[in-house]
């Protein structure tokens, strides 16, 4: 009785902090993600005031937020788009995989933590936060924009690509054999191409399957998406994965009306998702790694804009949405974690390291998301050589002279 007493304070102060927190973030037109993380700083262990009875339920709701982050994130897609997006933006794809994947493996060889470790961080600095990046989309108002399927395209690749990526690394940290790691990579592959031929051939039948005119609709989806991403995450597909496959199976009226039962909820377990990641990190942990993490999140911020820029002018976009693509690409969240959280048994070091950097990365974020366009639009315009401007009357001199004394001159009145 004493420990659900507990439970129930310690959950109705979180959730009315994270309220407080929220509405304090829309009054300054900020995004509330860098509080809710300062929040669970503040809760967790080694802080102000450290959560006993509640850390296992905010855990469990944590991984619900990232589930209906990434489901709400798959129901803006189609399949066929997907499909599309895929086909045009693998270079992209690729470019990210380079530019942002081989600061975080050079790190881990310079720090001398060996070519296991390298593969691991090279995954926490490669991949950007879905969750976060489509809660700040829609904190700006952007989710119209022109650059916006483009930013959406890059984190489809990417999350997809965790599909061969977390079983990889799984199998390496393990040191399980060749074989073996080969097969848990052939069912991961599998599965992601089974959800998408479904999604692609029966997505009608399954949208019409699951609707409904009113709050049951609520419960099917969330029953499904909840069910799938924990199949998903047996058979060593990332959990988010699932949840985004299901969204992007679910299409037409279903999807617009899973979309508005569902935000309030994201919402809410989103919050709760920031300041759990918040409380597993010991601030203690933090200052030693503060430097090297510091200078790969400057260095990789640089990449992912650069990314960003390269896709969006691939498609078409010109300067200001270029500018805006890789500015809300920078934030790294719930993948980073995951990835160092497999690691911490191979490298210890991993962790504090890969916390801290997050913690700056999605603190940065969103502010690189709103003022990297006009940051850019402002260097570029002191960058520019001015023309000087002359006036009419010597402009009128200079043309005679040009001309010659016979050429005849009209002057406006």
């Amino acid at each position: 009785m004493h420990h659900t007493t507990t439970l129930l304070i310690e959950l109705g102060a979180i959730i009315l902090a994270l309220g407080l927190l929220g509405r304090l973030a829309g009054r300054v037109g900020f995004s509330p993600i860098p509080l809710y993380l300062l929040a669970g700083l503040a809760f967790g262990h080694g802080g102000v005031l450290p959560l006993q009875a509640s850390e296992e339920f905010v855990g469990t709701g944590a991984e619900i937020g990232v589930i209906l982050l990434l489901l709400l994130l798959g129901l803006e897609y189609r399949a066929s788009e997907l499909v599309s997006n895929l086909k045009t933006q693998y270079p992209s794809g690729a470019v990210d995989f380079v530019l942002n994947a081989a600061p975080g493996a050079a790190a881990a060889l310079l720090l001398g933590w060996g070519p296991v470790a390298a593969v691991a961080l090279a995954g926490v600095t490669w991949i950007s936060s879905s969750g976060v990046i489509a809660k700040v989309l829609g904190d700006l108002g952007r989710l119209g924009n022109r650059e916006t399927p483009v930013v959406l395209g890059i984190l489809v690749i990417e999350d997809l690509a965790m599909a061969v990526y977390l079983p990889i690394l799984t199998a390496l940290l393990a040191g399980v054999s060749l074989a073996g790691g080969t097969v848990t990579l052939l069912i991961s592959l599998g599965t992601v191409g089974a959800v998408l031929y479904v999604a692609l051939r029966h997505g009608r039948l399954i949208s019409r399957a699951v609707s409904s005119d009113n709050a049951e609709m609520l419960l099917v989806v969330l029953g499904l998406t909840l069910l799938v991403a924990g199949i998903a995450q047996q058979l060593q597909v990332s959990a988010a994965v699932g949840a985004f496959l299901v969204g992007i199976a679910l299409s037409g009226e279903v999807a617009e009306g899973a979309a508005t039962l569902l935000t309030p909820l994201r919402d809410l377990f989103a919050a709760v998702f920031f300041v759990f990641f918040g409380l597993s990190t010991d601030p203690a942990d933090i200052p030693p790694v503060l430097l090297p993490a510091l200078l790969l999140a400057v260095a990789t911020a640089l990449t992912k804009i650069a990314t960003g820029w390269y896709a969006a002018r691939r498609a078409g976009i010109h300067g200001k949405g270029r500018w805006r693509a890789g500015g809300t690409l920078v934030a790294r969240g719930e993948f980073s974690i995951v990835i160092a959280g497999l690691a911490v048994g191979v490298e210890p070091r991993i962790g504090p390291l890969a916390t801290a950097y997050v913690l700056l990365l999605v603190v940065i974020g969103p502010l690189t998301a709103r003022y990297t366009e006009p940051l850019a639009g402002r260097l570029t315009r002191r960058a520019e050589p001015r023309v000087p401007v002359t006036p009419p009357a010597e402009a009128d001199a200079e043309a005679v002279a040009r001309r010659g004394p016979g050429a005849n001159v009209t002057v406006d009145a």
